[in-house]
């Protein structure tokens, strides 16, 4: 079974065995990371802009890009979770597509962001960095939050097959080395390329122990060796005018 495959049959396991329980959103701490991401991923996008949602599966990240007002396109490759986003989500502004996201059907230079909540990790990613490139426009800036491939337990849980297919993983998905993101984005002509590492609250946090994690986590993001093993890293780049 080919890519694409795996990941349209991990999309029914999504469906089937909820797609919050899985990607740990539901819990206080994942709340709070969440909320976190949504900031990080939003905070510059205007009414005025087009915005490109890579794998939206579900809609729940769609249901906060709304809220900018911007211009939406929310894609997916798997059928079963776009029906569940379409029949969650109504808004004007915002359209869901069935789509590759490695041929996507959208012209050349066609939106201002490109942006994704853990999606690039499922990809085959120097196809993907090379499709998000041509559809972005000049000056358009592509933004994601993924998996660290330098925190033991993401690698353990993206390495292990047995591991992986406990925590509910689809066969191919994988993290991100930081510096060899940075590096594939370079070679594909983004400017302004940055991919920092951030997060040590763990979804499994007592709701107590949130606020003195979040501080504490905080400070680790500022060390230069131990912000390395940090659970995620924030990718962002920029689609230069030459």
């Amino acid at each position: 079974m080919g890519r694409i495959e795996n990941e349209k049959k991990h999309g029914e396991y999504l469906a089937e065995h909820g797609a919050e329980q899985i990607w740990n959103w539901s819990s206080p701490a994942g709340q709070r990371r969440w909320e976190r991401r949504v900031k990080m991923l939003t905070d510059g996008i205007r009414p005025e802009h087009k915005v490109l949602e890579l794998g939206c599966g579900t809609g729940d990240f769609t249901k906060e890009i709304i809220k900018t007002g911007a211009d939406i396109t929310a894609i997916d490759i798997s059928p079963v979770l776009l029906d569940i986003a379409r029949r969650n989500i109504s808004a004007e502004n915002v359209r869901f597509v069935e789509d590759n996201a490695y041929q996507m059907s959208f012209a050349d230079n066609s939106f201002d962001f490109v942006i994704g909540s853990s999606v690039l990790h499922h990809l085959e990613i120097e196809k993907a960095v090379a499709e998000i490139f041509r559809v972005l426009k000049p000056n358009g800036v592509m933004l994601f939050t993924e998996p660290n491939m330098m925190n033991p337990q993401i690698a353990l849980q993206k390495n292990i097959p047995y591991i992986k297919r406990k925590m509910g993983d689809s066969p191919d998905e994988t993290a991100f080395f930081r510096w060899r993101m940075a590096k594939l984005l370079k070679q594909n002509q983004f400017a302004n390329v940055s991919v920092r590492p951030f997060d040590f609250l763990h979804p499994s946090v007592p709701r107590k122990l949130i606020k003195v994690v979040s501080k504490v986590g905080n400070a680790f993001e500022k060390c230069p060796l131990i912000k390395e093993i940090a659970g995620s890293v924030f990718i962002s780049a920029k689609k230069g005018t030459n």
